[in-house]
């Protein structure tokens, strides 16, 4: 069996309301557009249209499939309210690499990680490096392209 996954609460309800959408709407809509393209009459085997909605519904089956497995192993931890000063799970920290403008991310699990919106997971080579420093602190990151270095300005 796998190790659990930890997520926050606010992941734990997106990842959710992921899977009721696609579990109600979505499955819906893929069947009604299955629906119409058996009955606009022309040969399945031949069927554009067909084809496109049985490959969208084998990915939404799997994406259900996914999230049933992930939300069965995940684990929500409880986001303190008040902080130790470290950088832990719901952190957002406040971060430098020299020469660069300051970045902020808030740690995650690996579950509801987005670096694209600032969320990364405490699994990935900068929020393990992070995990457990304080403000004032300079850490090494090991990461897949190399080495560098990022001092943590803020904790919230």
């Amino acid at each position: 069996m796998a190790s659990p996954s930890f997520v926050t609460q606010e992941g734990y309800d997106k990842l959710l309301d992921e899977l009721k959408y696609l579990k109600t709407e979505r499955r819906r809509e893929v069947a009604e557009r299955l629906h119409n393209a058996i009955d606009d009459g022309a040969d399945v085997l031949e069927n554009a249209e067909y084809e496109a909605a049985m490959n969208e519904q084998a990915f939404v089956e799997g994406r259900i499939s996914d999230l049933e497995d992930m939300l069965s192993r995940v684990k929500v931890v409880e986001v303190s309210k008040k902080r130790s000063g470290l950088v832990e799970l719901g952190s957002v920290v406040k971060i430098q690499e020299e020469d660069f403008d300051p970045e902020e991310y808030q740690i995650v699990g690996m579950a509801e990680s987005d670096a694209e919106n600032g969320k990364i997971s405490m699994d990935s080579p900068l929020g393990k490096s992070l995990y457990g420093h304080k403000a004032g602190d300079t850490v090494t990151v090991d990461a897949p392209a190399g080495k560098f270095k990022v001092t943590i300005l803020e904790i919230r």
